[in-house]
């Protein structure tokens, strides 16, 4: 797998600045291990690490529910079967949602503060994020000393490593400290080390509940560390290597009891035990057996001569920067969601402060499902696992939403949820009165089963999908209009409806009806090939065909609701295109097979215009892609990659900063590249390759896309045109393969790297 990455395309993999970080969100680079990780600002006077342990939010285990809500159900339906959805939405509002209406927020731990005396006329200063050794460096110059700094995230250690260095005449001499914005802390020196502890906040009425620390352990070469009051000083070392270990008393949704100080310890005396070099090494070794298994280029390999945040000005004209994007994408992917860790959040692992925006948390309407676009196609399935491990807790904690709120069966999550797994409907009803956060993640767990073929994992995963169809089967309803059965109440997210004075609420909206579609296709599926549950299977089917179908509007646009609302909406450039659904993530609209609503998805998408937020004009992305319009899904993308959507460091700007722009315009990529949703009529996937190549990408390849079916993927194109192909399959198959507009089949050995013949040859 090593054989990926080497020479240009390793050089090609940094990026870079010639000024430290004036902002840690904006312009500081990330690192992470999937469990703690830092922002790193590389000031020459003064270093600031901002500290994250990513199960360290506000409050503690509560239970959301209305003890009204259940009772007022069934009024809130039949005022929207009746057309007056304000009046539902008003009711709803009083004694429907969530008490208390806001869920907990991510915090940061606090800062690593290194302060450098006299050093503020440095020269010559570079800080770097090296994609391929998964490090920040800082390197400069002052009075004939070279200066550097380097920092990462190891996981097989459990710790922030930064390891200082000076070469020349001149000496390390600097001092640590730590600090927090949380109210209720303490910090103190100790022998060769730095303790800071204390506790999260309390919020929305819920009490803390967690206990968290930080600690760090300092070596140096050449001279001494010297303890004085709650700072530490090392003078006169040509090295110094300091450890930073951070825990909480986390140990799930409903168990708070983990000893922070322990873990520390026990991590900082195991990871003691080896020097700077073996600590790299070692991350190394780990990360690179995640990273190396993909590579890309895009053509226009002049870019890493200039420093990454000025190139964003010329993106549309800059392939090398599309294809670090993705390696960035990838990183960041690794950096956040590792088993062990919680899943990536809205802002990945990195927060700075007590109330970052959103709260950092879950938005399971569409981000954290976008954070997750990548992973398997990209071949990290392993940083799926957090998100499962979520699901798995999120359909434990709605079994009580829903029998409380909806007298149902099975489990239900809303649109938002946190590390205490709330599921219950925030905000307010016109945001969050959705039912469908649960079931769109868990067509996460299917997809996970179609890529990677592991049935021990999907008999796992079976019994939250079979909850997630239950408790649909016990709240569709008949709708009286039509005689299809649908959600309600819910909304077609954060849209509203027109003439309802700010309202959202209505019944069926298409994004709901797809979803479940797909949901009860995974559910059937899944007992297939389990081969169990079979009349629950057949209840299933039959409730499928009997969803309320997708429409297509008298603007020739695919329908956003029931009723044909979307010229009259409020917003017609809403950032929102959920009603599109069915054509990305999911795969019930495709040019072949369904060209009539291909044409609605595209008119919708025109009606819609190209403006958007960062992740906006990420799923824009994927949805030209994946109606083969290259060129529109790369004006798209050069958007998304210009400053007013992507920061110095190439943090999505939604703004603010939100990840699921990065995770979703690099999934992009990769559809333009391969798709493999396609159906081939013999219960498997069709492989088309460079379905959407844009003329900006004329020459280029790839290593190591993973295909559904467990294909992986080597590509090589030139002039346009494919020039090489090879797939190599886990297990046999007779697999479909679509190149320049004819679809071939080609008998796949396992593990035999086969080449697939191309146009003209």
């Amino acid at each position: 797998m090593t054989g990926l990455m080497g020479g240009a395309a390793a050089i090609a993999l940094t990026i870079w600045s010639d000024q430290p970080a004036r902002d840690p969100i904006t312009e500081g680079y990330p690192v992470g291990n999937g469990r703690l990780g830092a922002l790193v600002c590389g000031g020459t006077e003064e270093e600031r690490l901002v500290l994250c342990e990513s199960s360290l939010f506000a409050g503690g285990p509560y239970d959301q529910v209305n003890p009204e809500g259940r009772a007022t159900l069934a009024r809130i339906r039949e005022l929207i079967f009746a057309g007056r959805n304000r009046e539902a939405g008003e009711l709803a509002d009083a004694r429907f949602m969530s008490r208390p209406l806001r869920q907990m927020p991510y915090e940061t731990l606090g800062n690593l503060h290194i302060e450098f005396p006299g050093h503020a006329a440095a020269t010559g200063y570079r800080r770097e994020l090296d994609l391929d050794e998964a490090a920040v460096r800082i390197s400069y110059d002052l009075n004939g000393t070279r200066f550097t700094r380097e920092c990462f995230a190891s996981a097989p250690d459990g710790v922030l490593v930064v390891v200082l260095r000076a070469v020349g005449p001149g000496s390390l001499d600097c001092s640590l400290f730590l600090d927090t914005p949380h109210v209720e802390h303490g910090e103190r020196a100790v022998p060769g080390g730095l303790i800071m502890g204390g506790r999260n906040e309390s919020r929305e009425g819920v009490a803390d509940a967690l206990a968290w620390e930080a600690r760090i352990a300092v070596r140096a070469e050449g001279g001494t560390v010297e303890a004085r009051g709650a700072r530490l000083g090392i003078r006169g070392a040509s090295s110094a290597v300091i450890l930073v270990a951070m825990a909480t008393s986390y140990r799930s949704f409903r168990d708070v009891t983990a000893d922070p100080a322990r873990l520390n310890g026990e991590t900082l005396a195991a990871a003691g035990r080896f020097g700077a070099d073996d600590l790299r090494a070692r991350h190394r070794a780990d990360y690179r057996a995640l990273f190396r298994r993909f590579a890309i280029r895009l053509g226009g390999e002049t870019g890493p001569d200039k420093p990454t945040a000025s190139r964003r000005e010329h993106s549309g004209d800059d392939p090398a920067l599309a294809a670090l994007y993705v390696q960035f994408a990838r990183y960041l992917m690794i950096a956040s969601s590792r088993p062990g860790g919680q899943p990536a959040g809205l802002q990945g692992l990195w927060v700075d402060g007590l109330d970052p925006p959103w709260g950092a948390k879950y938005t399971i309407n569409i981000n954290t499902e976008m954070n997750y676009w990548l992973a398997e196609p990209a071949d990290l399935p392993e940083c799926v696992e957090p998100l499962a491990a979520m699901v798995h807790d999120l359909a434990e904690a709605g079994r009580h939403t829903a029998v409380a709120l909806y007298g149902a069966r099975g489990w239900v999550a809303h649109h938002n949820t946190d590390v205490w797994r709330a599921s219950g409907p925030i905000d307010g009803a016109r945001w969050g009165l959705w039912p469908m956060g649960g079931a769109w993640l868990c067509l996460h767990l299917w997809q996970r089963w179609l890529y990677g073929g592991d049935r021990t994992a999907l008999a796992r995963d079976y019994p939250v999908l079979k909850g997630a169809a239950e408790f649909f089967l016990d709240t569709l309803v008949k709708d009286p209009r039509t005689g299809f059965l649908v959600t309600c109440p819910s909304l077609s997210p954060e849209n509203a409806i027109p003439g309802q004075a700010d309202t959202a609420l209505c019944a069926g909206p298409s994004m709901d009806m797809s979803i479940l579609r797909d949901l009860f296709d995974a559910v059937a599926g899944a007992s297939r090939v389990l081969e169990r549950d079979v009349a629950f299977r057949a209840k299933v089917l039959d409730a499928r065909a009997r969803l309320a179908p997708l429409a297509i509007g008298k603007a020739g646009q695919l329908q956003e609701w029931q009723e044909d609302w979307d010229l009259e909406a409020p917003e017609r450039g809403h950032r929102h295109v959920s009603h599109l659904f069915a054509l990305h993530p999911s795969a019930q609209i495709t040019l072949l097979a369904t060209p009539d609503l291909a044409a609605a998805a595209r008119k919708s998408l025109e009606l819609r215009g190209d403006a958007g937020t960062g992740w906006s004009l990420a799923w824009k992305v994927n949805f030209w892609a994946r109606l083969h319009d290259g060129e529109r899904s790369h004006r798209l993308l050069a958007m998304l990659l210009q400053p007013e959507r992507s920061y110095p460091n190439l943090f999505d700007a939604h703004p603010p900063f939100q990840i699921d722009g990065n995770f979703g315009g690099a999934a992009g990529i990769l559809e333009m590249l391969v798709q493999s949703h396609a159906l081939d009529g013999r219960g498997g996937f069709v492989i088309h390759l460079l379905p959407a190549l844009p003329p900006a990408w004329p020459s280029g390849s790839v290593r190591g896309l993973r295909a559904r079916g467990g294909v992986l993927v080597d590509l090589d194109w030139e002039a346009g045109r494919l020039a090489r192909a090879v797939l190599t399959a886990k297990e046999r198959r007779d697999q479909a393969v679509r190149v320049g507009g004819v679809t071939r089949r080609v008998i796949l050995e396992p593990g035999i790297p086969t080449e697939v013949s191309v146009p003209g040859e």
